[in-house]
């Protein structure tokens, strides 16, 4: 079984663009988006696609369990998707730290959000020293869950990075 620990943050301007060290352009659908249990469909680059499903756990973890899938077979079920598909180039960043670190660039409806993500597994240290710029922290906002933004209409508050 997988484990999830996440932490969001929105960014201030684009100093972080100087850590990318590679990029994935990706599409992504919820076949369900209870909070308690969230499945999604993900296609990566239009090379590969990923069935996910997320649990809610008490505290800052979710389990995760992800499988990949056949590409036409995720593109059919992204056609069957609640609420809109969620469009994001996902920047992978260099950094002397702990986690997977990466900016989810929104494109479409939601072009103008910018968040960073910190993955981290229980082995790692989630302490963390933040970059300058790293803004607020939106871990606990759902406004900002990749699940609430495929489905819920979108607000000004939550399509821009500060």
């Amino acid at each position: 079984m997988g484990r999830e620990i996440e932490r969001k943050f929105l960014l201030r301007g684009d100093d972080w663009r100087a850590r990318v060290t590679r990029t994935t352009l990706l599409r992504q659908g919820y076949l369900s988006t209870d909070p308690r249990r969230e499945v999604r469909v993900r296609v990566a680059d239009e090379t590969e696609a990923f069935l996910t499903v997320k649990a809610k756990r008490p505290g800052p973890e979710r389990a995760e369990f992800e499988y990949p899938i056949p590409v036409p077979d995720a593109r059919e079920l992204l056609a069957h998707c609640t609420g809109r598909l969620v469009e994001k180039r996902r920047h992978h960043l260099a950094v002397s730290a702990p986690g997977e670190w990466v900016v989810d660039e929104y494109t479409g409806v939601h072009t103008g959000l910018v968040v960073l993500e910190i993955e981290w597994t229980d082995a790692e240290d989630p302490s963390l020293a933040l970059p300058p710029w790293a803004g607020d922290d939106v871990t606990g906002d759902r406004r900002y869950s990749n699940a609430a933004l495929a489905t819920e209409p979108t607000d000004e508050s939550a399509g821009q990075s500060t």
